[in-house]
């Protein structure tokens, strides 16, 4: 069971598409589930869980010996966060809540061009700035495989996209729905013919750039398929906690219907009546 970052890398660049999941439980017996569903990546949230460094590290260390390729979403578009994503074993990293072209240059730097910092890394990402030869090869060879994701939700970064997408070194963006409905004034109505706009213009525009892009939902299937006729190639598919429940409350539903419970409800747990 061999790690294929370089691969997966290669899937994106060719605009092939990919599969994942997002995964919140810590307990290492989940990388076996992911690879028995032939997964090719694992999104791991530590911006919307308590997921923290050391168990962000575990994660991404028991994916990665898998062959399923660890891509962590930072708390905040910090380029010190995006260092210890790496740090810990990532080989993707989305930032989240991107709305200008200094952000996006940071996350690039600090995915790219790592160990690199300071005022001589941003003379570089300004173009003021060439490094020789001999440090292009080694910092090239330092982070081969590695992966820079933008998350693009919001009005304002709609309206910058084609700036955004500019910058040099972005491999993909990752659309947030619940961000970017929120933007929107339109709150989870996912099915709103301007959400749907927004999502045609944010695939279509990053599609033409030759970047990779994903959206995430943990509703059905049928959304993903949408997306990916759109030309959405990161498939991002609910998360552990999802399915789980899902798939419980079918399992008990058709459990008391077998059972003539269905609808019963007793002690604490009654519903009111209206």
């Amino acid at each position: 069971m061999l790690d294929q970052p370089s691969g997966f890398a290669a899937k994106l660049k060719n605009g092939n598409n990919v599969y994942g999941t997002c995964l919140t439980s810590t307990s290492p017996g989940w990388a076996m589930v992911l690879k028995k569903s032939e997964l090719d990546f694992v999104f791991i949230d530590t911006e919307h869980t308590a997921i923290n460094r050391a168990e962000m590290a575990k994660m991404s260390q028991v994916a990665a010996a898998y062959g399923i390729t660890p891509i962590v979403r930072i708390p905040s578009p910090d380029p010190y966060l995006v260092c210890q994503a790496i740090d810990a074993g990532a080989k993707g990293v989305i930032a989240p809540y991107l709305e200008n072209v200094e952000q996006i240059k940071e996350l690039v730097g600090a995915v790219k061009l790592r160990p690199l910092k300071g005022e001589v890394l941003q003379q570089v990402l300004d173009g003021r700035k060439t490094l020789s030869a001999e440090m292009q090869t080694y910092l090239r060879n330092y982070n081969a495989g590695n992966i820079a994701i933008a998350n693009i939700e919001s009005v304002p970064a709609m309206e910058k996209l084609d700036e955004l997408l500019a910058v040099s070194g972005l491999d993909g963006v990752f659309i947030g729905p619940h961000d970017l409905s929120i933007s929107l004034g339109i709150p989870e109505q996912y099915d709103h013919p301007e959400f749907e706009k927004a999502v045609k213009h944010i695939i279509h525009t990053t599609r033409k750039k030759g970047l990779a892009i994903g959206i995430h939902f943990s509703l059905k299937p049928e959304r993903q398929v949408q997306w990916m006729k759109e030309g959405v190639n990161i498939v991002i598919h609910s998360s552990d906690i999802a399915l789980f429940s899902q798939k419980l409350n079918a399992d008990l539903r058709e459990i008391k219907e077998a059972v003539g419970d269905a609808g019963k409800e007793t002690g604490d747990d009654a519903a009111p009546v209206v």
